[in-house]
């Protein structure tokens, strides 16, 4: 078997625990009262109390998958050939770090638990997300260097670049399904830019990743039988910072150029610049930017007429374009590279236009 049979076999497995967890998760939230309740919030568009925990529902389906492989591998090492295997001992090197991402997972997602079940402070959400961020940048084997080298420097935009993944995924959970599905869209994406750069453990991370949120996608598409709430949106956030930190865009001596960097901001656009002008007409409005509004592209394009479903529809679309635009940079050369990043800066005026000149100052 090759190691695309063994995304697929990981991708798989993932799936079938999220869409088994899902209903668990669901009842329990149920029973001890993990419920969004409206309360006459403007911002919120559901009209009935909806059952929270996806974050964990997700997560479950997300650590089992990753500890089933460990035990697989354990009790049955001839279960893949010897190339295979090679490749997969070559992940017990940084089994440290693999137990880092593990813990910074599992802490994203309580944090969020603990922020469902009592809204909390949005500082003191804020200082629990840099805390992640630390212990991800310091022992998790992420870093984002952009060229410069300088260890501190590579330490805080990595910091950074985490803390900024969480609030956009959270901004962005603001439609059934919307955020889940940009999240294993993105999953998919780095799945294959990882296993292009022959980068075995990160895109069986991605991949396991996107299962889990796959499965969840089928509970929370409209009408959503459950949110996944801020234990979701941290959980699929921290996972999706980390991802993007790891994988490899460029690899001296086989790059065609160093523009691969811009793989991740790609990928992650549309909900990047989504926060970019959120953040931007809150502050416009005097409002403070943790309050939430219907300011985001994906109310656009109910103000445009379009059914909640075809909204999130359309905002996924715009995903998979500025995606399918990053891939090529891969392998690309200069040319290809400059008519790609040119396609991107116009595909992105388009969602700003969509953000600013269909902008009515609603939430004035």
């Amino acid at each position: 078997m090759d190691w695309i049979g063994i995304y697929g076999i990981i991708f798989i497995t993932a799936l079938f625990f999220s869409l088994l967890y899902t209903p668990i998760c669901k009842a329990v939230a149920k029973k001890y009262n993990f419920l969004d309740v409206p309360k006459c919030e403007q911002h919120k568009l559901h009209k009935t109390a909806t059952p929270l925990l996806g974050g964990l529902a997700m997560f479950a389906s997300w650590l089992t998958t990753i500890l089933g492989a460990i035990l697989v591998r354990a009790l049955f090492p001839d279960i893949a050939d010897s190339r295979l295997m090679a490749q997969a001992d070559g992940v017990l090197l940084v089994s440290r770090e693999t137990v880092v991402l593990l813990l910074c997972a599992g802490l994203a997602t309580l944090l969020g638990i603990c922020d469902d079940k009592s809204s909390m402070k949005a500082w003191k959400k804020l200082i629990g997300q840099i805390f992640i961020a630390m212990i991800a940048a310091t022992w998790g084997g992420l870093g984002i260097t952009l060229f410069i080298g300088i260890p501190v420097v590579t330490w805080c935009v990595t910091v950074f670049w985490i803390v900024l993944i969480f609030n956009a995924i959270n901004f962005f959970d603001n439609m059934d399904g919307l955020a889940v599905g940009t999240c294993c869209i993105a999953f998919l994406f780095f799945t294959v830019a990882a296993a292009t750069n022959q980068q075995y453990f990160v895109a069986s991370l991605a991949a396991v990743s996107a299962g889990a949120a796959m499965g969840f996608w089928w509970y929370n598409r409209a009408p959503a039988q459950i949110f996944m709430g801020d234990s979701g949106s941290h959980f699929l956030g921290f996972l999706v910072a980390a991802v993007s930190a790891k994988v490899t865009y460029y690899t001296p001596g086989v790059s065609t150029t160093r523009f691969t960097m811009l793989i991740p901001l790609f990928i992650l656009a549309i909900p990047l610049l989504d926060t970019l002008t959120v953040v931007l007409i809150r502050l416009h409005n005097r409002k403070p930017i943790y309050v939430g509004d219907h300011n985001h592209i994906s109310h656009r394009f109910l103000h445009m007429g379009l059914t909640r479903p075809q909204a999130v529809s359309m905002v996924h679309l715009l995903c998979l374009i500025a995606g399918l635009g990053a891939l090529p940079l891969l392998w690309g050369d200069m040319k290809t590279t400059i008519l790609l990043i040119i396609q991107g800066l116009v595909m992105f005026t388009l969602i700003t236009f969509l953000q600013f000149a269909l902008y009515k100052g609603e939430s004035k």
